[in-house]
């Protein structure tokens, strides 16, 4: 048929996007909050991700504080277990130690996230050895 271009050579149709005054009037400053939000998400998600770490590793500490002060105080050296989970808890913590029967038992606690009212918590138990045999 004369007059006919072939598929090949035809140029495709471009539509021309809506220009700026087509309706958008409305959706103005939608990609600013949208932003402000996702952006306050991860800060409040990285905040809590960190603060859970800090409070693992609080809590570690707290442990390892009791298990050394309750080895110390079962083989009659109270002072120096508790200087050793004074060095090993973390600053601000509670150490104690109480005598149950044949057990020593060591806590210590510290506060998990300063601003919040959370406590962390390590206990351990040992049994008292005994006295050193006359020979």
């Amino acid at each position: 048929m004369p007059g006919r271009v072939p598929a090949q050579l035809r140029q495709p149709v471009l539509r021309h996007p809506p220009t700026r005054t087509e309706g958008t009037d409305r959706d103005r400053g939608s990609v600013t909050v949208e932003a402000a939000l996702a952006l306050c998400s991860l800060v409040a998600f990285l905040a809590l991700a960190v603060g859970s770490i800090a409070a693992a590793g609080a809590s570690v500490r707290c442990i390892d504080a009791a298990r050394e002060l309750a080895r110390l105080a079962a083989r009659g050296e109270p002072e120096r277990g508790h200087a050793l989970a004074a060095q090993l808890a973390p600053p601000g913590a509670r150490v104690s130690v109480t005598h149950e029967g044949e057990l020593v038992v060591a806590e210590v606690s510290a506060a998990a996230l300063h601003p919040l009212p959370l406590q962390i918590r390590g206990r351990a138990v040992a049994a008292l050895e005994p006295g050193p045999v006359a020979p």
